[in-house]
Order: C-alpha cells, then structure tokens, then sequence
C-alpha cells in the first residue's frame, strides 16, 4: 500500500514519545524508524511528568503523547507545552480522535497502532513543520470534557455455588471453550459465559488484543514474540507457561516487534 512506503526523508527532526504500555511504546518506535527514517526520537518515556523533563532537556519539534497516562495525562502535557510543539496524540478512544479531527489543529493515532493510519499522522505532521504550531487551548479543553466508554474492570466467573470477582488487570489472556470462555491468571483458569467476540468489545484495547478468532492476550502479559520457521507469530508470556499463537489475520499487530 502507498500508506505504507516510508516518507520522504526532509531535514531531520526531533520526537519524545510518552505512552504508558511499554509494548505499545516499543511498537510505535519501531514503525516510527521505519515510516520516518530521519525523525529523531530523543526519548521514549511512561507518564506525563517525564515527558515534560524530556521536552525541556531535548526541544523536540513533535511530541507523541499518549492521552491516558498516570500523573498527568497527555491533555495536560499539551496543555503546558503551550503551542511550541506539534502534537500527536495516541488514545484508544474515537470519541477523542472526532473532535480532534473537526478542529484539524492537531493529530491522532488510535492504539493499536496501524502502519497507514500512522503513515498518514506523519505526512500531516511533515506539512505543518514549517508553520507554527496552531493554538490549541480550545481543541484541549474539548477533548478533556469528552468521556470515554467506560471498559471491564473486573469480571465474574462462576466456581461451584461460588462467584469469583476477578481484576481484568490480572488477567494473561482469554480464549474461547465451546460454550465458556477460559480466562488465564498466573495462578489460575476459570470459566466466564461473555463470548471472545463480546469481551472484545469490553476490553480496553490499548491493553487487550484479540490475536486470534478464539484468543484475547492482555498486552502487558507478553514476554516476547517469536516467529517460526513456517513463518508464524508466537507470544511467550510473562506468568504463565503456554505459548499463543498468532493468526495470519492479527499478525500485523507485531509486524515491527
């Protein structure tokens, strides 16, 4: 796809990245350097605080900010930066991409993160280099009173007369058992009645990726990702023993891990 070629090289510039998910992170990095092969990225950091220290010590002349983040979010970053950089924003939420796209003052990447859709963010940043940054106070104020569909924070599953409340957050991943869904703790399994094609729907997917037709991984559970001689993706996970495999369809997820 055209999307896809890298961008034309210009003059270099400087980035810092600030996204919490540390696959996440390392991902958009990886396609960063290969969409944009002159663009500089000075840091890549987890929260709001250092990415203000970054911008500081460096001056980039583009921030790649991640919009729920702890301490403060990207909304806020932005809004100390005060106009002197372009920003990209990187949410897993449309409800914020709608109202940033009408303004046109500013741009997005929804998580996770596509080779096209990023491709055509960094065209636009290109564009706008030579210009100043555009004022986006009324832009930030918009986009902090929108509110996000609220995702899983837990979930029940049923263990003899007994109901188990289990943090989504501890969960490895789901997969799909006849009519249940399993669900992989570190230390346990249980079974849920939600479908995969109905958890999907639920879970927040910057953290949760259906990698294939019968599986959802929690992203902060994977170790590592291999490929295999047949040319197969397969995820190692942190706690717990079992391989994932990954299908041909959800493979462009680690395309560039």
């Amino acid at each position: 796809m055209a999307a896809e070629r890298p961008l034309r090289p210009g003059v270099a510039v400087t980035a810092v990245i600030a996204e919490d998910e540390p696959v996440l992170r390392e991902q958009l990095q990886a396609l960063l350097g290969a969409l944009w092969p002159r663009l500089s990225v000075a840091a890549a950091v987890s929260n709001g605080v250092e990415a203000l220290a970054m911008y500081d010590l460096h001056r980039p002349q583009v921030m790649f900010l991640d919009i729920q983040m702890p301490g403060l979010n990207g909304l806020q970053v932005a809004q100390q930066l005060a106009d002197r950089c372009k920003v990209v924003f990187l949410t897993a939420y449309d409800a914020y991409a709608v109202a940033a796209f009408e303004q046109g003052a500013v741009d997005y990447v929804l998580k996770p993160y596509d080779t096209a859709r990023l491709g055509a963010a960094l065209r636009r940043v290109q564009e706008r280099l030579g210009a100043a940054p555009p004022p986006i106070a009324d832009l930030l104020r918009d986009l902090a009173a929108a509110r996000p569909k609220p995702y899983l924070t837990w979930i029940k599953a049923s263990r003899g007369a007994d109901v188990d409340l289990i943090m989504v957050g501890d969960v490895c991943y789901f997969r799909a058992d006849t009519k249940y869904t399993s669900v992989f703790t570190e230390g346990r399994e249980a079974l849920i009645r939600t479908s995969i094609k109905d958890l999907i729907a639920d879970l927040d997917p910057a953290r949760f990726w259906q990698i294939h037709r019968s599986t959802i991984v929690n992203v902060e559970a994977i170790a590592s990702v291999s490929r295999t001689i047949a040319g197969g993706t397969v995820l190692k996970l942190k706690a717990r023993p079992e391989r994932l495999t990954v299908s041909e369809a959800h493979r462009k997820l680690f395309k560039h891990m």
